[in-house]
């Protein structure tokens, strides 16, 4: 598995978006950060409940300069009934992640175990939870990685965060 390091540059990363464009991380400019918020997918009841989260923050986080994107090894039909079930409107969604880019990023990869609480079936394989602050550089500032699906961070609580690293210059920490 990979260990992205603070400050170092990221992997890069292309993935079709419902949108019908192919986002790739090199072409994003924004004022602060691309957020990358990689979920697990359409079967996971916790990510249903963290991408409805995000949403909501979307206005909150593109004033403070954050563009945002969340992803995952779904195929497309399932990452648009993803968008289309889960009330993820303005949120930009990219689908078919390979397994191998997603432990490129660090990310873990878990295996099927049947049906989900929801009643969907996993995917054969897919990856667990991650939560990416890339610089308009393409450099690592800040990253989550999981094994678990729950306990994830709170788009509220980084929306104050990122107040107090603008006031305070606050730099990337983990590089040593």
């Amino acid at each position: 598995m990979t260990r992205l390091v603070p400050r170092k540059p990221v992997p890069s990363l292309e993935v079709p978006t419902l949108d019908g464009e192919v986002w790739r991380l090199s072409e994003q400019s924004p004022a602060k950060f691309t957020m990358i918020v990689f979920y697990r997918g359409r079967h996971c009841p916790v990510c249903k409940l963290y991408l409805e989260d995000v949403t909501k923050k979307l206005g909150d986080l593109a004033a403070r300069g954050v563009e945002t994107i969340a992803m995952s090894t779904d195929d497309e039909d399932r990452a648009r009934e993803t968008a289309a079930d889960w009330a993820l409107d303005g949120l930009k969604i990219g689908y078919g992640l390979s397994v191998d880019k997603a432990r490129e990023w660090g990310l873990y990869v878990s295996s099927s175990r049947g049906k989900t609480s929801l009643g969907i079936e996993e995917p054969a394989l897919f990856n667990e939870p991650g939560f990416f602050l890339v610089r308009p550089d393409g450099t690592l500032y800040w990253s989550i990685v999981q094994t678990m699906p729950f306990l994830r961070p709170h788009f509220a609580e980084l929306v104050a965060v990122l107040d107090k690293i603008e006031q305070m210059d606050y730099p990337a920490r983990g590089e040593a």
